[in-house]
This record gives C-alpha cells, structure tokens and sequence, in this order.
C-alpha cells in the first residue's frame, strides 16, 4: 500500500485545491421584459425564448 514519505504542506495542499472553488452561475436578462434568468432557459417571468413564446409565464 502506498503510503506518503513526508507531509504535504498546507501550501501544496491549497494550491492543489485551488481550481475547485465554487462559481457563481452566469446570467443573462431577457430581451422580451428584461428580467434576469439563465442563459439558454425560457424566461420564468414571460415564458419567451428566443423571440418566440413557449411556456406560459407568471405575469400570463
């Protein structure tokens, strides 16, 4: 069984981890009433995607 010679420094250690923060998601606002929703969803407020209507939204 492997088993490690020396102990990894907290600097190793952290360097090793630093592309596993977390990211906030990007966002995008809808061209149709400029709410803010997520980039290649239908809009939650208006229900439009793409310049056409798709699901009915919450103002309907």
């Amino acid at each position: 069984m492997a088993v490690p010679k020396h102990k990894t420094s907290k600097s190793k250690r952290d360097m090793r981890r630093s592309h596993q923060s977390l990211e906030a998601p990007s966002l995008s606002t809808c061209k149709e009433c400029d709410e803010v929703k997520l980039p290649h969803h239908a809009c939650p407020k208006c229900g439009h995607y793409k310049g056409k209507k798709v699901i009915e939204g919450k103002e309907d």
